[in-house]
């Protein structure tokens, strides 16, 4: 039986709830090479305090909830690698494991200070199929995969995570409807497991396969597993159109946002070009509030400076 949302205390208590940034880039930032088929992933098998590490910073930064390195971690992706099947699910548990030891240490250095009540969240991150290909498959929501085949990727991870004490289930970067409709076939399966989803968009009003974002998100109509829905790892420039279209909806849910940094990602360089500034990003958050987004944070090149500008805006309402 599901108990009450985990996001609704952060919601009724301060009127928003702060996810991270970007994991990859700020293991990159701390010089890791993260080109590998794994990407940040890669660290589970050779160094997982850095990713902790990261973990500790953001909620320094003013996180309410930490995302684990789970995203590009599965066990074909592992087992690829050379691991046992045994050794890949240990090391896809210990990726809440991390967050948790991350969450309490944090709780540990403001033990002897007048904080919140409120806990910071682990969100299991349930990263798309594309993701495993490598190949920015994310970016382009067109898969040459049967649904059962579908399926069966996001099944095995999805019962391994359940078996850990993550708050909820972060299935993000989601590129295609048929990858939603599988989805929430699973999420139906699992009723005693909240979720957000948040899809990938290609501009201001459909994810990346080109379905509309109104259709793509209607698919989650009636399910009260999931806690928000929205999108990430899109441009800012296009998010608050698509909060618009999604408030036009018929979920009557949260909306979370996290989007990149404004960079472009050239799959082919597997490079990000452009550049960001966390206060413009800070800024636009403002806006994205005012439309209605209540779960804000940063994806793929944001980093815990963009988490502290945004903090500090959110928390301020004379800046609205």
């Amino acid at each position: 039986m599901l108990k009450t949302s985990p996001i609704g205390p952060f919601l009724e208590t301060q009127g928003y709830l702060i996810l991270d940034g970007g994991l990859a880039t700020e293991l990159e930032n701390r010089g890791q090479n993260l080109h590998h088929r794994l990407w940040s992933a890669k660290l589970l098998i050779s160094d997982p305090d850095q990713i902790r590490k990261v973990h500790l910073a953001y909620l320094h930064a003013g996180a309410n909830c930490i995302i684990s390195a789970s995203y590009q971690a599965n066990l074909q992706g592992f087992m690829a690698e050379g691991l046992s099947r045994k050794k890949a699910e240990l090391l896809l548990k210990n990726t809440v494991k991390l967050a948790q030891n991350a969450r309490d240490a944090f709780l540990e250095s403001k033990r002897n200070q007048i904080t919140s009540d409120l806990t910071p969240l682990i969100a299991a991150s349930i990263g798309p199929y594309g993701a495993f290909l490598a190949d920015g498959s994310e970016y382009r929501g067109k898969y040459t995969l049967s649904s059962a085949a579908l399926r069966s990727f996001h099944q095995s991870r999805w019962e391994i995570l359940a078996q850990t004490s993550a708050d909820l289930f972060a299935c993000e970067t989601i590129p295609s409807l048929q990858e939603a409709e599988v989805l929430r076939e699973i999420i139906d399966q699992t009723p005693d497991i909240y979720v957000w989803i948040s899809f990938s968009c290609s501009d201001a009003g459909h994810i990346n396969d080109g379905t509309s974002i109104q259709k793509a998100v209607s698919i989650f109509e009636g399910c009260k597993q999931v806690v928000s829905v929205g999108v990430n790892c899109t441009a800012p420039r296009f998010i608050s159109m698509l909060i618009k279209k999604i408030m036009g909806s018929n979920l009557q849910i949260p909306i979370i946002v996290y989007p990149n940094s404004g960079e472009t990602y050239n799959a082919e360089e597997k490079k990000w070009q452009g550049t960001t500034d966390p206060l413009d990003f800070s800024q636009l958050a403002k806006e994205w509030y005012k439309l209605g987004a209540r779960l804000i944070g940063g994806c793929c090149r944001t980093g815990p400076d963009h988490i502290k500008f945004l903090k500090r805006v959110l928390s301020n309402p004379a800046s609205f």
